[in-house]
């Protein structure tokens, strides 16, 4: 399987299980890495069949922007889900990081990682 990545989308999000997160949002860096077989676009030089990656990228800022959750894990799932709905994606794996999350001690990031698939 090919692999296309996108690294380090950045959009602002009120997720967080504290009202302070949710009223004054955060921001959260995505990166995906998205499982498919490239050959066909390759041989026909055609994007129409591989996944347009510039759309994707619009799509998922856009998950990281609606509607607010308490916990990253939901919001990778939903990210996950959405690069799924992409004909030619077999699989995603999801990064999100939290580098502002509400943590007493010195840090640099917060992420969850998540691998789903059409199988």
């Amino acid at each position: 399987m090919d692999r296309v990545a996108l690294r380090g989308l950045k959009a602002r999000g009120h997720h967080g299980v504290f009202p302070r997160e949710r009223e004054e949002g955060q921001t959260f860096i995505v990166d995906l890495m998205l499982g498919l077989d490239t050959r066909p676009a390759a041989a026909d030089d055609d994007l129409a069949k591989t996944v347009h990656y510039g759309i994707v990228a619009e799509e998922v800022v856009e998950v990281v922007q609606g509607e607010p959750v308490d916990l990253i894990e939901t919001l990778a799932e939903r990210i996950a889900q959405q690069c799924l709905k992409h004909d030619g994606v077999q699989e995603v794996e999801v990064v999100v990081h939290k580098p502002d999350a509400p943590i007493t001690v010195p840090f640099d990031d917060v992420t969850i990682t998540i691998t789903r698939s059409r199988v």
